[in-house]
């Protein structure tokens, strides 16, 4: 659910700048909602980042009726796989982590404002009251030794639409590194891991400010993932308000703390995920507070009348 990136035409005319006497391969597929973009100097590098990124879809989607995490949804207490369970008990840790301001328990908040069936809606306070008191991840609880995950109230959901992708990522790359791909970029709707360098210079990524056309910093990447989360993609606007697709946890409504976009560039998807969502919740002041626990993590926010860079 996260943007970056806006159009491919920006990545593509920086990656094949000065490369003329070699080629890149490019194949784009719609996975996790989203186009996935990949980029590299071996053709057999899409099938393998596609083939894995569907199976991970197919395992941690909400829209898939048959996934894990919509089987839980449905029954409240499961089962889960080695991986559905470490996602889950990850996004724990994150929301712990800062605060609360990331929690993939938002799931019902989400579809009370209608970002779920896209049937857009401004509730009740009444309804939102209600709703909030299904959020919490400490109400998600976790068994180790058998890997079964129950919720504490009926009711209870969750959406991976924070972390699944960037962990769809990681593990993209595992398995392109694992074949011995050693240069690849994904670029997953904008969130983007860079594997290896190309041709010998880091990738060069464009990132755009939601308020301008062109992009207006470039960062360069090697064995690293960015993600941006911002409130200029998928919103509604009612009566003059914009209301983005970003819930505060705490308050129930669309996340509206100053910022437009935040940027995290991290050593793997999942961090850079699942921050940058946080980072936005929390605002300037206490997002760089938090960013301040993870000291390898590169962070942009964009504000509503400056850019700043840390």
């Amino acid at each position: 659910m996260n943007t970056l990136i806006n159009v491919f035409s920006i990545i593509i005319a920086v990656l094949l700048s000065g490369c003329q006497q070699q080629r890149l391969y490019k194949d784009t597929r719609v996975l996790m909602g989203t186009f996935v973009e990949v980029i590299s100097p071996e053709k057999r590098a899409s099938k393998i980042a596609f083939d894995e990124m569907q199976r991970l879809e197919n395992l941690l989607s909400k829209y898939k009726p048959d996934s894990e995490v919509s089987r839980l949804n449905a029954k409240g207490e499961l089962k889960l796989s080695p991986e559905a369970f470490f996602i889950i008990k990850r996004s724990k840790d994150i929301s712990q982590a800062s605060g609360g301001a990331f929690d993939i328990t938002v799931a019902p908040l989400v579809d009370l404002w209608g970002f779920t069936d896209r049937k857009f809606k401004i509730p009740q306070d009444t309804e939102i009251k209600e709703t909030l008191k299904l959020v919490g991840s400490e109400k998600i609880v976790l068994n180790d030794s058998n890997n079964v995950v129950k919720f504490s109230f009926p009711g209870m959901k969750i959406d991976l639409g924070g972390i699944a992708k960037g962990y769809a990522l990681d593990c993209a790359a595992k398995k392109l590194k694992d074949a011995g791909i050693k240069s690849c970029l994904i670029n997953a709707g904008g969130q983007v891991y860079a594997l290896g360098d190309k041709f010998g210079t880091p990738w060069m990524i464009g990132i755009k400010d939601p308020r301008r056309v062109e992009p207006t910093e470039f960062i360069t990447l090697e064995n690293q993932s960015t993600s941006t989360s911002g409130n200029y993609q998928q919103f509604f606007i009612k009566d003059g308000v914009r209301y983005a697709h970003i819930i505060d946890p705490k308050t129930g409504f669309p996340a509206k703390a100053g910022l437009i976009s935040v940027t995290v560039t991290a050593p793997e998807g999942l961090t850079a995920d699942a921050l940058s969502t946080a980072i936005f919740v929390l605002g300037k002041e206490k997002g760089e507070a938090l960013a301040k626990n993870f000291p390898q993590i590169k962070l942009m926010e964009v504000e509503e009348k400056t850019a700043k860079t840390q």
